[in-house]
């Protein structure tokens, strides 16, 4: 039996169409208060399987409390909301903003390519329209006030998802902000940093997840890939959610998260922020939860959310905001 691909460390795929996976150190979840938070597993659907982690902050006064759905990372192909550095940032962020986090764990490529991961995701969100008022740990939870966030392939989920929310209304939950870091996305065309001296290597990991994770035959010209592809109309883009996008200064994909904010806002949104955090890599908030930057991206990421939730919330304009500064 051959390695057909590999990505050391995390994933195999074998001649015989096997996949093995070697997660890193993994959390399990608690009812007890921890950190000021306590988190529970739930399944969403068991036929496929779809689960998802909760978290609850353990000091929420307010009555009701907003509401973010967060999709991991891992270029579809790896990844799970049980991930040691995932379920310390999710639990400390429920703290800071005074939210319900709901971390799903979707489905993986290449046993399940795309768009399995949107239609997993998506039902999330049916299942919280549906469980809300049956599941104890959604007691608070204000469907009015819902967010979606995810990094790499979770924030090119973001997108997606909020694209299909578009086209389909779902009951009782209003998406009123996108939260995207280090959106992961691409296209057949290279951009300038891909092709710069020394990316061989960036750009060939990201091919191998494409090419586990696209559909059969599909390009990276794939609506899923490559933003420009999507198809609304502009009534449509009329109501598109608030937006920020997180890059990181040394991310090789910093490049792509930059041009889907100038994307966005060739559409017509004007409430789009890009917000750089400067000496940082790819994803560093699950490998350093800890750290004093991922610290600062829980502080702004719950700015947003309050901002994006006020009733007269101001219109913004297009900014790099510096990881070593503070100011939404």
């Amino acid at each position: 039996m051959s390695i057909v691909a590999e990505v050391p460390g995390y994933l195999q795929v074998l001649s015989d169409g096997s996949v093995k996976r070697f997660n890193p150190e993994i959390a399990s979840a608690s009812a007890e208060i921890i950190n000021g938070y306590k988190s529970k597993d739930v399944i969403i659907d068991p036929s496929k399987p779809i689960t998802a982690r909760i978290f609850l902050p353990g000091n929420a006064l307010a009555d009701q409390i907003p509401v973010m759905v967060y999709f991991h990372g891992g270029g579809f192909c790896i990844g799970s909301t049980t991930w040691l550095g995932y379920h310390l940032f999710l639990g400390d962020l429920s703290v800071s903003a005074q939210s319900i986090i709901l971390s799903v764990d979707y489905r993986l490529a290449p046993e399940n390519r795309l768009p399995v991961a949107y239609e997993d995701c998506y039902a999330s969100l049916e299942w919280l329209s549906t469980h809300v008022g049956t599941e104890p740990w959604l007691k608070k939870a204000d469907l009015s006030r819902v967010f979606l966030s995810g990094d790499s392939a979770g924030g090119n989920i973001v997108h997606n998802v909020a694209i299909k929310t578009i086209k389909n209304n779902i009951r009782n939950v209003n998406i009123k902000g996108l939260l995207p870091i280090h959106p992961y996305f691409g296209s057949e065309k290279r951009t300038e940093k891909e092709m710069e001296n020394g990316s061989a290597e960036d750009v060939a990991m990201n091919d191998l997840f494409w090419g586990l994770s696209l559909p059969h035959g599909a390009t990276r010209d794939y609506y899923g890939c490559n933003f420009e592809m999507v198809d609304l109309s502009m009534e449509e883009w009329s109501r598109f959610p608030n937006v920020v996008v997180y890059v990181a200064e040394l991310d090789f994909l910093k490049e792509r998260g930059v041009m889907y904010a100038e994307f966005l806002k060739k559409k017509g949104l004007r409430d789009v922020e890009l917000v750089e955090a400067k000496g940082e890599s790819h994803v560093f908030h699950v490998f350093h939860p800890e750290s004093e930057a991922t610290s600062l991206l829980r502080t702004q990421m719950a700015a947003f959310m309050i901002k994006s939730t006020a009733s007269a919330s101001p219109k913004v304009d297009l900014l790099i905001q510096p990881s070593s500064q503070f100011g939404l």
